[in-house]
């Protein structure tokens, strides 16, 4: 997908993180040119932007519905079930 940085209008978040994933493993492939290295590189940067932006819209549109609901639910920040800190 040699797009010069840019997504395609049809691309899924699924599609660009399996994307990202592939350039990544191309990334750490041995021997790899400069130039196409350099390509990877800034699709791998768009695909990851594309891929937090997608993020952050989800995020808003769950805290709205929350917001809006009649049981009054509240947001609270998401903790990732990482185990990198300790209770």
């Amino acid at each position: 997908m040699k797009t010069g940085g840019r997504i395609p209008k049809n691309m899924t978040f699924e599609k660009a993180l399996a994307r990202l994933s592939d350039v990544v493993s191309e990334l750490e492939a041995p021997n790899k040119e400069l130039e196409e290295a350099l390509e990877l590189f800034e699709e791998g940067v768009a695909l990851s932007r594309f891929c937090r932006s997608r993020i952050s819209e989800i995020e808003k549109r769950v805290e709205i519905v929350l917001k809006e609901s009649p049981e009054g639910l509240e947001t609270a920040p998401f903790e990732s079930g990482d185990g990198g800190e300790d209770a």
